[in-house]
């Protein structure tokens, strides 16, 4: 697998289906804490987590291979269903959760890093044509909505219904309309982290 660093956050891209496959497994690790090498597995995992199934064919629609139209198309079948607005050009690192299985909307301009926790009914968008950078480790609650260019700094947690519209700063938790520090050091991990290469040890494709 190789990587690009965006916004100095380390993402894995995926040059063919078995690196797909490398981030699905990422993100079944992330839910159930196994590890498998089962396509069988993991795509049947959709029966208990509808976000997982999308995550499935998502995954697999980062590379385009002759087998992306039909990849395309079934996830686009759980895009409507669930609403799952999540185009193919957000840049997503390993382990990405879901919670809850519904309702999830991102602007294709944001980056969102690894092991990054979300909810549903959560919003990352922008009228200006660049959405928010979400650094490793994030836990965004229920109803969140992330506003324009801002960053979210590792290992911070925000609140359900919170309305970010200013960076929040590394490690602490923020809440309210509009979005405030509630407490400085949240202490923050999230279960089931991925393994993620350092941007020293990681085969680097590029930087944007």
């Amino acid at each position: 697998m190789k990587h690009t660093i965006v916004n100095d956050i380390t993402i894995p891209v995926a040059e063919s289906y078995g690196d797909c496959m490398e981030l699905v497994r990422s993100d079944y690790f992330r839910i159930t804490g196994r590890r498998t090498g089962s396509w069988i597995k993991l795509w049947a995992m959709h029966f208990k987590s509808p976000s997982m199934g999308f995550q499935f064919f998502f995954r697999l629609c980062q590379h385009r291979g002759w087998l992306y139209p039909y990849f395309r198309l079934r996830m686009e079948k759980y895009r409507r269903k669930y609403a799952m607005l999540i185009p193919t050009e957000v840049r997503i690192g390993y382990g990405l959760y879901i919670g809850h299985d519904h309702s999830v909307v991102i602007n294709a301009s944001a980056v969102i890093g690894n092991n990054v926790n979300l909810s549903h009914c959560t919003t990352i968008g922008s009228m200006r044509g660049k959405a928010a950078t979400i650094e490793d480790d994030v836990y965004a609650g229920p109803s969140v909505c992330i506003v324009e260019d801002v960053r979210i700094g590792r290992g911070s947690m925000i609140g359900a219904g919170a309305v970010v519209t200013a960076d929040v700063p590394a490690g602490c938790s923020v809440g309210g309309v509009p979005a405030r520090v509630l407490r400085g050091e949240c202490g923050y991990s999230p279960v089931n982290p991925w393994p993620v290469p350092s941007a020293d040890t990681a085969e680097l494709r590029g930087r944007d």
